[in-house]
């Protein structure tokens, strides 16, 4: 019941190093990435992970990772996204119930902000996720190949990737590890609290009147 963690990266140097120092001890760790030019292939192979090449979207390098993981269960984690201790603890407790084969799991969002506004996100997150079952993939995704596969897996979208799959696993299908996936705050820093939230609800909403991911990655980058 081998684990594989499964990180898509694009010039994510900075970031690997602790995201890879959080998963200490987790095996498998396949590092996809999609045309660096900030040598976080070299990088990540230097730091003990396997790195793999994708042609640049993050849904074509999960596919690529699940592809290249040699475990039986797979774990899908973003590379500016450090897991709190206790982590691996709580993997194993929800891989160790065979009813879980047919179910995922993610982490509690978090970020590495000490700031008031950085707790409001999480729990308007929080919520999110417990009414309507809709984690992002800075929660991290723990599932089973064979759900994974049954699910059809990753699209090759090059956003709304982790909506798209995680609506097809279902509000009754997932549930929440109590370890928090600790993400840099950065992007919300760098283009507001408010703007960076905004921008994301506004894609999610026009992602389910149903316009195409590729043309809300052209509007919005």
């Amino acid at each position: 019941m081998r684990l594989s963690v499964v990180i898509p990266t694009l010039n994510a140097a900075v970031f690997l190093p602790l995201t890879l120092a959080s998963l200490e001890g987790a095996g498998d760790v396949v590092v996809v990435d999609g045309g660096s030019a900030d040598g976080t292939v070299e990088l990540a192979s230097r730091l003990g992970a396997r790195a793999a090449a994708a042609p640049m979207g993050r849904g074509r390098q999960l596919m690529a990772g699940a592809a290249a993981a040699r475990g039986d269960w797979l774990l899908f984690l973003h590379a500016d996204t450090q897991l709190d201790p206790g982590w691996k603890q709580a993997v194993e407790m929800f891989r160790a119930d065979p009813a879980n084969r047919n179910k995922a799991a993610v982490f509690r969002f978090a970020l590495d902000d000490p700031s008031p506004r950085a707790r409001r996100l999480e729990r308007i997150v929080a919520w999110r996720v417990r009414w309507m079952g809709l984690p992002y993939g800075d929660q991290g995704l723990l599932i089973h190949r064979d759900f994974y596969h049954a699910l059809g897996g990753f699209k090759p979208l090059p956003l709304m990737e982790d909506v798209d799959l995680m609506r097809r696993i279902g509000r009754a299908r997932l549930v929440v590890l109590p370890i928090a996936a600790r993400t840099s705050a950065e992007r919300w820093r760098r283009d507001g609290w408010l703007l960076r939230s905004f921008r994301n609800l506004t894609c999610l909403a026009l992602y389910f009147a149903g316009v195409s991911p590729r043309l809300i990655k052209r509007l919005y980058g």
